[in-house]
């Protein structure tokens, strides 16, 4: 069959319906699904991929693994007693999710190679109706979004990179068709996937340029293997993991309290950060090139015992000027220099603060999110729910990721909110809610306030963090506790309540 063919077919086939759409398989999509099983609900999953897992399917790099420890970064409800690392290497954080995924029977709930482009409200029909790529339709009375925004590569539109003649690719793009021995390699970008990609290549390369547009705040944290006598106590005394992943809890809550409360408090963590500089790299100047002039915190603290390692090898270079254009066979930086190099990793993050305007959705009377985003700025009501836009949730939605803790937690706090939400439309006998302007108008207007004072807005750096206009639509403003208790309840006064055919209010 050709391309044509297959888009005419999936054109042709007849919609698939079902009460609730969920996109995307990583942590989101599969605790959403989870949490619908649970409540009777019937759902289908839409994955773009082949397989499961999101973030942690795509992201391959060598060196890849979580920078929380792992007895906190997975669901509370299924907890893992006998994980190898504190901090979890990327296969086994897979491994993790591909178990949850088989436990609770979820793949055949799965359409795998579904990339959803777009969707739209039918106002007379009360109804979600999302498009994949190839044409497919599926109609939905609740659409939700658990794509995150960690899933669009960003590669900078560099001069001359479409005449680069070598390797180039994403660090979340891994090519591991190229072999990187006795190669000149570039990194671009010391952010928190080029700290761990460095030390785990530097021994095989020929030479490593690290591109360095900001220096990064690391500090020390060996992740030797949990030895396996603490691993049976974890999987047989009961008690002790729950008392583990309450320590590691309330431990990085304190650092969250340094962030969003007393940013003076975080001279403490540069001190260590300094430290850490200090021991594996002896060149003054260097050290310099590697030390931070902003407040530890306001871009996301990193940790590593091997990043510095790697950048002190005599084959690493530091370039801390900025990149002017590609040729065929090397980089040109700012002050002309030119470096030959073979392969190029550009380990430069992703589209973030834009990450919505991937898909084209459409609500109530046409109105078009992306639009009205773009004029106003991403806002929603905790995060999860849009004014005028009935029944659309999103998981990891605008302000609702972390700088400090474990967004696992978060996760599961709106996965909560949205089962409530989809609960008290039914107990009303409606067929659909939305939040009031009122009421997301005065939540994030409240978000804002709170997060003027925290480190993130008054630490001395610019991040991807904040949107084009220097508003910070990324991260959580205060406590996950706080959140938590943002979202356990769900208040309907906050909502307007929707029956056919003509979007009045329910009668409450």
């Amino acid at each position: 069959m050709t391309v044509a063919e297959h888009t005419e077919d999936a054109t042709a086939a007849k919609p698939v319906h079902t009460r609730a759409l969920i996109i995307g398989s990583g942590f989101s999509g599969l605790g959403m699904a989870i949490a619908l099983q649970q409540q009777n609900v019937d759902f289908l999953i839409l994955e773009k991929a082949d397989d499961i897992g999101g973030t942690w399917r795509d992201n391959t790099y060598p060196g890849c693994a979580c920078d929380i420890p792992s007895h906190m970064y997975s669901f509370s409800f299924e907890p893992k007693p006998d994980w190898t690392h504190m901090w979890s290497f990327q296969p086994e954080i897979q491994e993790y999710l591909q178990g949850v995924t088989n436990k609770y029977g979820l793949r055949r709930y799965i359409h795998f190679n579904s990339h959803v482009d777009r969707a739209h409200w039918d106002d007379d029909e009360m109804r979600w109706h999302a498009f994949t790529k190839d044409g497919r339709e599926f109609v939905a009375q609740f659409l939700i979004s658990g794509a995150g925004g960690l899933h669009i590569p960003l590669i900078p539109a560099f001069e001359g990179l479409d005449e680069f003649e070598g390797a180039i690719f994403h660090s979340a793009q891994w090519d591991h068709s190229v072999d990187l021995s006795g190669k000149r390699v570039a990194v671009i970008g010391t952010g928190a996937s080029a700290i761990q990609i460095v030390p785990e290549i530097v021994k095989d390369v020929g030479a490593l340029q690290l591109y360095q547009r900001t220096p990064a705040w690391v500090m020390p944290r060996p992740n030797n293997p949990i030895p396996r006598w603490m691993r049976q106590v974890f999987t047989y005394v009961p008690g002790t993991r729950a008392a583990m992943r309450a320590g590691i809890y309330w431990i990085h809550e304190g650092v969250g309290f340094a962030m969003t409360k007393q940013p003076r408090l975080l001279k403490l963590g540069e001190l260590m950060g300094k430290a850490n500089i200090r021991r594996s790299v002896k060149d003054r100047e260097l050290r310099k090139k590697l030390t931070p002039n902003y407040r530890a915190g306001c871009k996301r603290i990193l940790n590593s015992d091997t990043y510095y390692k790697g950048i002190a090898d005599p084959k690493t270079e530091v370039i801390t000027d900025g990149i002017a254009r590609f040729t065929k066979t090397g980089i040109v930086a700012s002050d002309g220099t030119e470096r030959e190099v073979d392969v190029v990793v550009s380990a430069t993050g992703f589209h973030v603060t834009d990450s919505y305007t991937y898909v084209d959705i459409k609500g109530p009377r046409g109105e078009d999110l992306v639009d009205r985003w773009n004029r106003e700025g991403i806002a929603a009501l905790r995060g999860i729910t849009i004014a005028d836009m009935p029944n659309l949730f999103f998981l990891l939605g605008p302000n609702t990721a972390l700088g400090h803790n474990s967004v696992v937690f978060m996760i599961e706090s709106q996965i909560r909110y949205a089962a409530h939400a989809i609960a008290a439309v039914d107990k009303k006998g409606a067929q659909a809610l939305a939040p009031t302007r009122a009421a997301q108008d005065a939540y994030n207007d409240e978000l804002q306030h709170d997060l003027a004072g925290t480190v993130w807005n008054t630490g001395g750096c610019r991040s991807w963090y904040m949107d084009e206009h220097g508003v910070n639509r990324t991260l959580w403003s205060g406590m996950t506790w706080q959140y938590w208790l943002a979202t356990r309840r769900f208040d309907t006064s906050e909502y307007e309540f929707l029956d056919a055919p003509a979007l009045s209010p329910a009668v409450r």
